[in-house]
C-alpha cells in the first residue's frame, strides 16, 4: 500500500511561563492508505501533539522546531495558510476526544456539517442539505433530518460522536485522525464507533491514526501499533506481533498493567512512578526511572534510535526484552 502521511524528525515543544516543555523529540511515522495505526501511551506523552501538528492546531504556545510532514508531496510544516485549509476537513480530518465540546452549542448540527460542505466545494443551499443528511445516514442516526435540526446539547454523547465522525467522513477524506474518539463513551457506544471506523476503512479506503491510551481498543482496531513514551516512539510493531512479544520495557509495563478478559483472576502490576518532567530531559533515559532492566548506557545516554528487531517490529532501547503474552 502507498504512503499517504509520511512524519520525519518531528519536534515540537511548549512555552510554559519560564521554562520549554519538549513534547516531541525526533518523531518518524509512516501511515499508509488503508492502514489503522494506533498511537498508545500514558497522558502526556505527546499523542495529541503528534496529532495536531499534522494539520498545524497546536495552541499559541506551542512551535514545531524541527521535522517535516508530508501529505500528498506536500510538507505540511512549511505549507501557507490557504494550502492548509484546502487540506484540513477535506483530505485529512479529524475527530477530536470529547465529541459535544468537539461540536458548536451555538449552531444546529445540519448547519454545522453543510458549512464544512460549502467550505470546500461550491454546491447550494439545498445540496449542502442533502450531503448532511446522508452523511448522517450513513452513521445509522435515526431521523436525521431531526438531529440535523437539533442543537448538541440536545443529543447523547454517542450520537454527538457520531455527529462528529458524519463532519469528518462527509468530505471523504484521505485520513482521519481520531483523538481518543471512545474515551468518553460506555463500552456499548465505544464498540460501536470502533466498528464504524473499521467499516469506514472497508468501505472507502481511508487510512485512519488513532490516538488512545487504551490498549484494549488497539487490539480490537488497529492493524500496527507505534508506542510513544516522553515525546518519542520507542515501539513499532504489527499489533499481535507487539501483543505477543513487547521488546521494550515500557510496553510490556502497558501489558502487565491491563485487565484480561482470559485472566480474570491475574494481579495487574501498575507501572510505578510517572513520566518524566519533559522540559528536564537529561542524558538518561526518559524512562531509566521506572525500568526494571536498566544497563549502564541508560545512565549516560538519552534515546538510542529504532532499530528493527524483525520484519514487523523495531524498538528504541538499549536492552530490549522478550516477553510472552
Amino acid at each position: 500500500m502507498a504512503d499517504v502521511l509520511r512524519i520525519e524528525g518531528l519536534s515540537v515543544s511548549y512555552r510554559d511561563r519560564e521554562r520549554t516543555v519538549r513534547a516531541l523529540g525526533g518523531v518518524d511515522l509512516t501511515l499508509r492508505a488503508g492502514q489503522i495505526l494506533g498511537i498508545v501511551g500514558e497522558s502526556g506523552c505527546g499523542k495529541s501533539t503528534l496529532a495536531h501538528s499534522v494539520l498545524q492546531l497546536l495552541p499559541a504556545n506551542g512551535r514545531i522546531e524541527g521535522g517535516r510532514v508530508f501529505f500528498e508531496g506536500a510538507d505540511l510544516t512549511r505549507s501557507d495558510g490557504e494550502t492548509l485549509r484546502s487540506v484540513r476537513g477535506r483530505r485529512i480530518a479529524m475527530i477530536f476526544q470529547d465529541p459535544v465540546s468537539g461540536l458548536n452549542p451555538v449552531l444546529t448540527i445540519g448547519r454545522q456539517i453543510e458549512e464544512m460542505i460549502r467550505t470546500h466545494v461550491s454546491v447550494s443551499k439545498s445540496e449542502a442539505r442533502r450531503l448532511a443528511l446522508e452523511a448522517l445516514h450513513a452513521q445509522g442516526l435515526p431521523d436525521p433530518s431531526r438531529v440535523a435540526d437539533a442543537y448538541p446539547y440536545q443529543l447523547s454523547g454517542g450520537m454527538c460522536q457520531r455527529v462528529m465522525i458524519a463532519i469528518a467522513t462527509v468530505m471523504q477524506p484521505a485520513i482521519i485522525i481520531a483523538d481518543e474518539p471512545t474515551s468518553a463513551l460506555d463500552v456499548t457506544m465505544q464498540a460501536a464507533i470502533l466498528q464504524e471506523l473499521r467499516d469506514l476503512r472497508t468501505r472507502t479506503g481511508m487510512a485512519v491514526l488513532l490516538i488512545t491510551h487504551d490498549l484494549g481498543v488497539i487490539a480490537n482496531i488497529a492493524d500496527d501499533v507505534a508506542v510513544m513514551y516522553a515525546g518519542r516512539i520507542v515501539e513499532e510493531a504489527n499489533v499481535r506481533e507487539l501483543f505477543a512479544r513487547p521488546r521494550h520495557p515500557y510496553t510490556a509495563a502497558l501489558m502487565a498493567a491491563r485487565p484480561r478478559l482470559d485472566d480474570p483472576g491475574r494481579k495487574l502490576a501498575p507501572i510505578h512512578g510517572a513520566p518524566p518532567d519533559l522540559s528536564e530531559l537529561t542524558g538518561k533515559c526518559a524512562f531509566l526511572d521506572r525500568c526494571a532492566k536498566a544497563v549502564s548506557q541508560c545512565r549516560t545516554e538519552l534515546w538510542p534510535d529504532l532499530e528493527r528487531t524483525s520484519d514487523n517490529q523495531r524498538v528504541a532501547c538499549f536492552n530490549p526484552m522478550y516477553v510472552g503474552a
